[in-house]
């Protein structure tokens, strides 16, 4: 397997595209006091305002984007630093393992692990235990939509007031929806890259990528059992207007299955959570963007949610592309529309 990652020349790939990624060093805010620290053994970072509060603030715990493969502390400084000082709420930034050094769970662990122990220490952080909310981008939406889903049976713990899912990656089922056909060679998520970083995610390598790519991956019957949540069906018909063909997948190939079986484990593919769980979530936030190949697992999710009676605001950006969030202030360049999303989401942490 080592070899395998050697001869793609992924070793190399990853570590050069973590460094791009890194982020730069920022100086002092004026606003925030911020503080490295662990919680259960996992790195992470805390935004705290400075100015004084009538009352206690809100908790945020943030789980960065970057295909469980990419991203840290420091990627996400801006976009945390902005959060805290325009919402006005302690926000908690976390460093789980990546892939494929730390394969599935651990990413989704750590996060779990990381809020278990905000959310028994709360009063510290002059948090109010009635309003903390999860949020992640991308792999941080699943990581965030997992993390959610497990809390809702836990009555020792303070009840999740909100979860903020921004453009999240929410099933490995189908990479062939209408989202993942329109936008398949739009940056900064190719549908292939959509598929590595999952099987990255879950095994450590991409192998039988391609047959993920074309759904030999998943047993008919199972296929079936599931087409009441992932299935073109459930997508409006406006988002089906921009060249999308009925998608049949190639026939079965159990070894193939064997592998991934655990895409069809909710703590993996949220969307694939039983509507008991479902029902259970606290109100939700969903940002999707037009020309992103996970737009589709975010209005599935929508639907789900709607469906089990959970409150939810959506925002949808027209002109948005995945990954836009972070540059809404990215070395001089700046997305307009990347600063709407970041806005609508501090407007959405204001509202509760």
């Amino acid at each position: 397997q080592g070899r395998i990652l050697e001869k793609t020349g992924l070793c190399s790939q990853l570590t050069f595209g973590r460094y791009v990624r890194q982020g730069r060093k920022l100086g002092v805010d004026p606003k925030l006091f911020i503080q490295d620290l662990q919680f259960n053994e996992v790195p992470v970072r805390v935004y705290q305002p400075k100015a004084t509060s009538d009352g206690r603030r809100r908790g945020i715990i943030f789980f960065h984007g970057g295909g469980w493969v990419f991203g840290s502390l420091d990627t996400y400084e801006k976009v945390c630093r902005y959060i805290s000082r325009e919402s006005e709420s302690v926000v908690v930034s976390v460093q789980y393992r990546l892939a494929p050094e730390h394969k599935y769970p651990a990413a989704y662990e750590d996060c779990l692990s990381a809020t278990i122990l905000f959310l028994k220490n709360i009063e510290h952080y002059g948090v109010d235990p009635a309003c903390v909310i999860v949020c992640g981008d991308s792999a941080g939406g699943n990581l965030a939509a997992a993390v959610s889903q497990t809390l809702v049976g836990r009555s020792d713990l303070p009840r999740l007031r909100a979860q903020i899912l921004i453009y999240p990656g929410l099933q490995a089922l189908d990479f062939n929806l209408p989202s993942y056909q329109q936008n398949r060679g739009v940056p900064l998520l190719f549908r292939e890259r959509a598929a590595f970083f999952a099987l990255q995610y879950l095994n450590g390598h991409a192998l039988h990528m391609q047959e993920v790519l074309e759904g030999s991956h998943i047993p008919p019957d199972m296929r079936l059992k599931y087409r009441k949540w992932v299935s073109p069906d459930n997508i409006p018909e406006k988002f089906k207007v921009r060249g999308v063909k009925p998608f049949r997948p190639t026939d079965f190939i159990a070894e193939v299955y064997e592998t991934v079986k655990r895409f069809c484990e909710p703590n993996l593919c949220p969307l694939l959570a039983e509507d008991a769980v479902v029902q259970q979530l606290p109100e939700t936030f969903i940002l999707t963007c037009e020309y992103d190949v996970l737009r589709d697992d975010g209005l599935l999710y929508k639907k789900r949610l709607e469906d089990n009676g959970v409150r939810v605001t959506w925002y949808h950006l027209e002109d948005g592309f995945h990954g836009i969030i972070s540059l809404f202030d990215y070395c001089g360049f700046s997305f307009p529309s990347g600063k709407r999303g970041l806005d609508s989401v501090v407007n959405f942490l204001k509202s509760l």
